[in-house]
């Protein structure tokens, strides 16, 4: 169940890193006011990346869980300030997304201090 978890936890995060290397998405976040956005944005997809696969593998997984909690207190306030948008459509999208992340950094703090649990690397023999 653990290591099932740990997948499906990382999962979104492995699946978003080839969108932090679109020209659109490092525009967007240099929009929305992302200092060198066409550094911040790949060097967040490597961040997420590397920390998602410490986490799947168990291998260090409190420091990729950490990674990740690096990650998502500087993706979440920038990309989805949702208290900035006047159109309530979008600011409802935005808040959503925003509580999402939340909730990641929840379970990405939770990873930090117990670690990967059983069937982990960290944990062979």
């Amino acid at each position: 169940m653990v290591l099932l978890g740990r997948v499906l936890y990382s999962w979104i995060f492995i699946t978003s890193v080839p969108e932090d290397f679109k020209a659109s998405i490092i525009g967007l976040a240099a929009k929305q006011g992302v200092p060198f956005a066409h550094v911040a944005v790949p060097l967040a997809g490597i961040t997420a990346l590397l920390g998602s696969l410490s986490v799947i593998l168990g291998y260090r997984a409190k420091w990729g869980a950490w990674l990740l909690v690096l990650f998502l207190v500087l993706v979440t306030p920038a990309m989805h300030n949702f208290w900035a948008i006047k159109d309530p459509m979008m600011a409802m999208i935005q808040r959503v997304s925003f509580m999402k992340n939340v909730s990641m950094l929840g379970a990405a703090l939770i990873i930090a201090y117990f670690g990967s649990g059983p069937l982990s690397l960290d944990r062979r023999p």
